[in-house]
């Protein structure tokens, strides 16, 4: 479904946007989902620093907060604008605000219908489900200062995703295998077919240990290189050095990445704006791919 139109969000005064703010949360909160009154307006709204996304009109269509002590809450998206970026594009101008005043983790309570969105984008949970304004809810964080844990598949996957959605024109992938539960998710497939249709020449590097066992697997992501040999490129490591290392990672041209020390597991670390650590990943990937061989194997049809 094509977006409604473009947008733009910014930093705006609580004073001066305060109708703008007010007209996208009660939409949402209110007469949407049923929130009293008294429980969506509070005494925090002066002290936040806010976000407001328009449209190209300039009319209000999405707005979030962020308390001095780094609690991000409010976030409303009115429902014709969801599923088109808005909300991550609050999201992140709220996390760029909360590094420059020096935040080192931001919290938030989630709706549990939201969760799986903040942990795209780095959150993780913080104890059990509780229940507010009558809606189910989960405390989840970021730390500003150091990279997020990934610690099951489900984080696995919302991390891959978010590295993948956030490309620009360039991904790099390590892997032995194309890590069955992962790179055959429905989820990460629907990324990486995203990033790989667009314009703007993206280009995708897949770098595997084992293009036999990838083969035999049947991996979706074969496919799709198949139907587009222009954007996706695969080699296999040869040197016995580079197989033995037990590591996996994918990477963005964006300063993302998501790291697995051991490759045959889930558990790993991601940032979403680390530059010096994704070009000394991507780095010492390109040293590698420079002495791998191309997979001409994986080029043919009807494997």
């Amino acid at each position: 479904m094509s977006p409604p139109g473009p947008f733009q969000v910014a930093g705006v005064g609580y004073e001066a946007a305060h109708a703008d703010l007010r007209a996208v949360r009660e939409a949402v909160f209110i007469r949407e989902q049923g929130v009293p009154p008294a429980i969506e307006i509070d005494d925090l709204d002066p002290r936040c620093h806010h976000v407001l996304a328009r449209d190209g009109a300039g009319q209000p269509i999405g707005t979030a907060r962020l308390s001095p002590e780094g609690r991000i809450g409010r976030m409303a998206v009115l429902p014709e604008w969801r599923a088109h970026g808005v909300g991550s594009a609050l999201l992140h101008a709220l996390l760029r605000a909360a590094r420059e005043r020096g935040l080192s983790r931001v919290t938030l309570h989630a709706q549990a219908g939201a969760v799986e969105f903040y942990r795209r984008h780095g959150f993780v949970p913080v104890g059990e489900p509780f229940v507010e304004a009558g809606i189910d809810h989960l405390a989840m964080q970021r730390r500003l200062d150091r990279p997020a844990e990934v610690q099951d598949r489900a984080g696995a996957v919302a991390a891959t995703v978010a590295v993948v959605a956030a490309a620009r024109r360039r991904l790099w992938i390590y892997s032995r295998c194309l890590d069955p539960g992962l790179y055959d998710h429905p989820r990460v497939l629907e990324a990486l077919r995203t990033f790989a249709t667009r314009g703007q020449g993206p280009q995708l590097r897949v770098l595997l240990q084992d293009a036999m066992a990838a083969q035999r697997a049947h991996a979706p992501l074969i496919a799709l290189g198949q139907r587009l040999p222009s954007v996706v490129a695969f080699r296999e490591v040869e040197d016995p050095v580079d197989r033995n290392w037990p590591s996996a990672l994918v990477a963005n041209d964006a300063g993302g990445y998501f790291f697995r020390p051991l490759g045959h597991r889930f558990d790993g670390e991601t940032e979403h704006h680390a530059r010096a650590r994704t070009r000394q990943l991507t780095a010492e990937f390109d040293d590698t791919w420079e002495r791998s061989r191309p997979c001409s194997e994986l080029r043919a049809l009807g494997l």
